[in-house]
């Protein structure tokens, strides 16, 4: 697989490796939760790791192992095309193509390259394996928020997925490509590099999968980082920023980071889900406490997402718009 240039290395901030202490607790800190549960055991058990940690990983999906590796050779193949032939095919847009190290307009840089892109529930672009996968995860979901809902008593059951599974819903798909870089460079710093900075995801929830090399870490509630051991057969959910509001703050929209550690290629598939641009953004009633006030003011998800994509990736994103 063809690596980035070295000629920018000096601009991606390095990382210090985690304390091994940190390290040696980090895999218990994602729960697994299995699908082929029933019902309410699934939903008790999700409602509790989006309060804890924002995020967990789900097992017994339906969603073979084989589409995903037949979906993350061909991510493999397209990034290992020459630079210029992947910028022609996927021309840079502000919300999509092909990207090469800066990750945003202000100035964010990481040790990756990606391809991003809209997507509707009646156009996936791309080969028939995309298409195939992006419908197994919109199934996926679905029933992960609706399992969400019922474990917060949110009637009716679709009162999260259908903020996303609408035809006019903003969802967004990236892959990830953190490629091996010259040892040499990072020789004597006993560090890694930052491959995507610290940041929050905007939307409602994102589904991730990766290969089996690590680089996954989450931000512990001390300010520590725990990196999260990889799993290709798994999907990682992730709440984001809107389900942290539309819950008022109950579930946690999680500060993450990948780190690249220069040695192997990390290659990873998100499936981000935001509603439709015009959708307004507020605590729900059925999510809220007795007597419990919202903290946070009214938005549009357009008025959200330009916010968020205005800003830095560590940026609070959210303050914005607290009461």
């Amino acid at each position: 697989m063809v690596a980035l240039s070295s000629a920018s290395l000096d601009q991606i901030p390095l990382i210090r490796p985690p304390k091994a202490a940190a390290a040696a607790t980090s895999f218990s800190v994602v729960p697994a939760i299995d699908l082929s549960k029933p019902d309410d055991t699934a939903a008790r058990l999700i409602v509790k790791a989006c309060q804890d940690t924002g995020l967990f990983k789900v097992t017994n999906h339906g969603v073979s192992l084989e589409l995903m590796r037949r979906l993350e050779a061909e991510a493999v193949s397209f990034f290992s095309l020459p630079l210029l032939e992947k910028q022609r095919s996927c021309p840079r847009d502000p919300f999509g193509g092909y990207g090469n190290k800066s990750i945003g307009a202000n100035g964010d840089v990481g040790w990756l390259e990606y391809l991003l892109f809209a997507v509707t529930p009646k156009h996936y672009p791309f080969s028939s394996t995309l298409r195939e996968y992006l419908s197994a995860i919109r199934k996926l979901a679905q029933r992960v928020l609706e399992l969400m809902a019922e474990g917060l008593a949110i009637e009716p059951r679709d009162a999260l997925s259908k903020l996303v599974m609408g035809e006019q819903s903003d969802g967004l798909f990236r892959f990830n490509h953190y490629p091996p870089c010259p040892l040499q460079l990072l020789h004597g710093f006993n560090s890694c590099l930052t491959g995507f900075g610290e940041h929050t995801d905007p939307q409602v929830i994102s589904v991730l999968r990766s290969n089996n090399t690590s680089g996954l870490q989450i931000s512990h509630k001390e300010g520590s980082w725990i990196p999260i051991l990889p799993d290709e057969e798994s999907f990682f959910i992730n709440v984001g920023d809107a389900l942290q509001v539309l819950t008022n703050g109950r579930f946690r929209s999680l500060r993450h980071r990948v780190v690249a550690n220069g040695r192997e290629s990390r290659v990873s598939m998100i499936y981000f889900f935001g509603p439709a641009l015009r959708e307004r953004i507020a605590p729900l009633p059925q999510a809220m406490r007795v007597g419990e006030q919202s903290r946070y003011r009214e938005f549009t998800w357009e008025e959200y997402k330009k916010a968020a994509y205005g800003s830095r990736l560590s940026d609070n994103r959210l303050g914005l718009f607290e009461k």
